[in-house]
């Protein structure tokens, strides 16, 4: 069984997509394969307003049962905007969402901001995880409107340390995963996760001997990325880098377990 754990919906302003609808992106996933996708609609990055990506996701995985079997929905919340705690609990407890993903860069905040604190308190609270995207697109190849700036592991650590007993996705890991001792220390204590997405993981075995191989899961980042490379680096890894119940625990187990699915 295959969960992708990094999949989405809508539309890049800078860039032409395929298989950015859930009709589009479930005979993909058919192609491949893969069982359930976690998937967020890209439009609320860039949204004023993400309630209203959040909205159009809903409708559209209520449009047929086939997507509400294959697909769990995360909502893009924006902590600086207002009227976004209504949002999150119309979204968790009103549209049975399953997690919030936040996007600090396009939405201009920090991460130890008093509202983003309060959110993913919110997210522990209702024992669903908070999804980072460290990098959406290549900044080489941005356009001048885009972002140049990308994320590392070492720029969540500050909100593990404020919320250390929620749940972290940590996704397409596109630089170094250098910390210090005790930067390494709060994220031995959090609940966090990586996908399989980003260019960094480019060896896999060696981030399992760095975090555990409790610490991954599948994932694309579908379909800006490739929908195969996230898969193949699991795929490729011998008996002797990973046992046949540990390369399960790859490709669902260790999402099963932190989604609860």
């Amino acid at each position: 069984m295959f969960i992708d754990v990094n999949a989405n919906v809508g539309h890049w302003p800078f860039k032409k997509l395929r298989y950015n609808t859930c009709a589009s992106l479930l005979r993909r996933m058919n192609q491949f394969g893969v069982d359930v996708s976690v998937v967020a609609n890209m439009n609320g990055v860039f949204y004023k307003n993400t309630q209203s990506a959040n909205e159009e996701l809903y409708d559209e995985i209520r449009s047929d049962k086939a997507f509400s079997r294959r697909f769990v929905p995360f909502a893009i919340i924006n902590p600086v905007y207002a009227g976004w705690r209504d949002d999150f609990h119309t979204c968790i407890k009103k549209m049975g969402m399953k997690g919030v993903r936040l996007h600090p860069l396009y939405h201009d905040y920090d991460v130890t901001e008093a509202p983003v604190i309060e959110l993913v308190k919110m997210a522990r609270d209702f024992d669903v995880p908070v999804a980072f995207t460290m990098r959406m697109v290549d900044s080489r190849q941005r356009s001048w409107m885009d972002l140049l700036k990308e994320s590392t592991v070492k720029d969540y650590i500050p909100i593990m340390k404020e919320v250390p007993d929620a749940k972290y996705l940590l996704l397409n890991i596109c630089n170094g995963t250098g910390l210090t001792n005790e930067e390494r220390a709060v994220l031995n204590k959090t609940n966090y996760m990586f996908d399989t997405s980003g260019r960094s993981i480019d060896v896999v075995r060696d981030f399992l001997k760095n975090f555990g191989k409790d610490r991954f899961a599948f994932g694309t980042h579908a379909p800006i990325l490739d929908y195969l490379s996230g898969m193949l680096r699991i795929e490729y890894l011998n008996n002797d880098e990973v046992t046949a119940e540990e390369k399960e625990m790859l490709r669902s187990g260790n999402a099963r377990k932190l989604l609860k699915i």
